[in-house]
């Protein structure tokens, strides 16, 4: 199977624009028994040479309101997620999200009220000296609190288009996402440009995001790379069509 690099689809009406900036991809492979367990009835992993997938992506948000002027501290800060691939009872292929750590408490109740989704909020703090980036982050609500992360990584050189195979894909180009508000399944798009992609190598890594969602600790090093970033269109969220009530795993 080949997955393309990009939509098909924009999103023609934007509940809000993101940029998506100093990320970076870390990802493990996973027995898939061990991420199914963890999702919703109605999500079935997504697998790669047999194999199950869990990122740790952190990165640096903006985020743009329709009709209202920018405000830096409110709408600027770090965030950190863990996420999964799967495929949707509609059979549309997105991502799945076991937590998403973010630096602003607004940007956490918005999240898990209007999109369903597990948001943390957390102290965070992203740097930079040349190309090495350091992500931190500490929990702070709700529970569990107190997991932390950080991770530092040295930038390389830019992927070539054609430096690029069908595993990198898989794990990067991805333009939707599920989540449960209200115990019913919801889906949305994000859509954005072909990530310009470098590879990189982790300096240092202690990160308990991964193990604090229910998930085995990650075995051996992460397959990893990095982008500046891309500028994203949140679409609004709706309802998965013909899809039973369910209970949402949190």
């Amino acid at each position: 199977m080949t997955f393309g690099p990009e939509p098909t689809e924009t999103v023609r009406w934007a509940a809000m624009g993101n940029r998506w900036e100093i990320l970076t991809f870390l990802h493990w492979r996973y027995d898939p028994s061990d991420v199914q367990r963890l999702l919703p009835s109605g999500l079935t992993v997504e697998t790669f040479d047999g194999s199950a997938w869990v990122g740790l992506v952190p990165f640096h948000m903006t985020v743009h309101l329709p009709h209202l002027p920018p405000i830096p501290y409110l709408l600027r800060f770090p965030e950190t997620n863990v996420r999964t691939y799967v495929i949707g009872p509609d059979g549309r292929r997105a991502v799945w999200f076991f937590s998403l750590e973010a630096a602003r408490l607004a940007a956490v109740v918005t999240g898990r009220l209007g999109y369903g989704m597990p948001y943390f909020w957390s102290s965070m703090r992203l740097e930079q000296d040349g190309r090495r980036v350091t992500y931190s982050s500490t929990r702070r609500w709700p529970r569990p609190s107190g997991a932390t992360s950080r991770v530092v990584i040295e930038r390389g050189e830019p992927y070539r288009p054609d430096g690029l195979g069908d595993l990198d894909h898989f794990l990067t180009a991805r333009f939707r996402l599920y989540g449960v508000p209200r115990t019913r399944l919801w889906t949305a798009e994000a859509w954005h440009i072909r990530w310009p992609l470098e590879r990189a190598t982790v300096v240092e890594m202690d990160d308990e995001l991964v193990s604090a969602s229910g998930l085995p600790a990650p075995v051996g090093p992460p397959l990893v790379h990095h982008s500046p970033g891309v500028a994203v269109r949140i679409g609004f969220p709706h309802r998965v069509q013909r899809h039973a009530p369910l209970t949402p795993n949190r």
